[in-house]
């Protein structure tokens, strides 16, 4: 099972950013996804999770309003869309297969990760 990653970058304060991550080596569609992230010095937190069938999906707080998470299950891929982008999002952005597929904020219920793609936003 791989996960790949990209669409990370360095951008302003405002800005946009759309990640991708692509899986292989699994039905797709058959499970829930998710992204996290890790900023420096911090433990690695939830972001957004999306249910199998891309009806059900879940947000921390502080992303609520500025990023959507959808899925393409024809093309393996699950996408997370930022906008209006602070300082405080940067870190790096992991996506990760859930074990089951109804999308879950827990890190232990989640079994296969990317590799992470940075994301810096300046002020």
């Amino acid at each position: 099972v791989q996960l790949q990653a990209s669409g990370g970058g360095l951008v302003q304060a405002g800005d946009s950013l759309n990640l991708s991550c692509q899986l292989s080596g699994r039905t797709f569609s058959s499970y829930a996804m998710g992204w996290f992230r890790q900023a420096p010095g911090k433990e690695r937190e939830f972001v957004a999770t999306i249910a199998w069938s891309g009806t059900m999906t879940k947000y921390t707080d502080s992303v609520k309003g500025r990023f959507t998470i959808s899925r393409d299950n024809a093309k393996n891929t699950v996408y997370l869309r930022m906008n209006s982008l602070k300082p405080e999002d940067t870190a790096v952005y992991f996506c990760a297969t859930c074990r089951g597929p109804y999308g879950s904020t827990l890190i232990s219920d989640y079994d296969y990760w990317g590799q992470g793609t940075l994301v810096t936003v300046s002020s």
